[in-house]
């Protein structure tokens, strides 16, 4: 360097900005959040939207969101997905329900049910920070998981029925209701 010649970044220190291993909701934050999502939730339950009438015998969809309530389908344990099974499984939408809250947490689609789950999923990360949040504050949680088992076999068909659903209960663990509930399990 020549003498003459400024140097801009000598005495510079760049620390980084401390940052916590993880962000906390306070309790508070938490029995808001969740009181916010079953008031939604309930409103939806409660406000049927009104029935199609027709003029002709026309067949029953069997793929409309409105006639699926996730919190009247059978609950299996989270553990569902460490059971041995001896096929792929079938095409189904599942939900990860609160039942304690009375909250569909998520909603999900699949072609083969019993390997879904066995690999990778994000969900299982965000409930095991939503369960262990619950836990350090003392509030009861009781995650399952839900099938419904009439979905369509059609990939296209069956990822326009989940998403009928996400966005009918806005359920928070799906990207797509985060802008709105946020994201802090994630």
């Amino acid at each position: 360097m020549e003498p003459n010649q400024l140097n801009l970044f000598s005495d510079l220190t760049v620390t980084a900005a401390p940052r916590a291993d993880t962000l906390v909701m306070s309790q508070d934050a938490l029995v808001h959040w969740k009181s916010q999502i079953l008031d939604y939730q309930q409103r939806v339950r409660e406000n049927k939207p009104p029935l199609q009438v027709t003029l002709f015998d026309i067949a029953p969809n069997n793929y409309d969101a409105d006639q699926i309530d996730p919190l009247l389908l059978r609950l299996v344990p989270m553990s569902f997905y460490r059971m041995p099974a001896d096929n792929p499984g079938e095409a189904c939408l599942y939900f990860i329900i609160d039942s304690a809250a009375s909250v569909v947490l998520y909603v999900g689609e699949t072609c083969r049910s019993n390997k879904r789950w066995k690999g990778i999923h994000a969900c299982k990360d965000y409930i095991a920070s939503y369960q262990d949040l619950n836990y350090r504050y003392g509030l009861q949680t009781a995650v399952n998981a839900a099938f419904w088992w009439d979905a369509p076999i059609d990939r296209r068909a069956r990822q326009e029925l989940e998403l009928s659903l996400i966005l009918k209960w806005r359920s928070p663990f799906n990207k797509e209701n985060w802008e709105r509930w946020g994201q802090p399990f994630g």
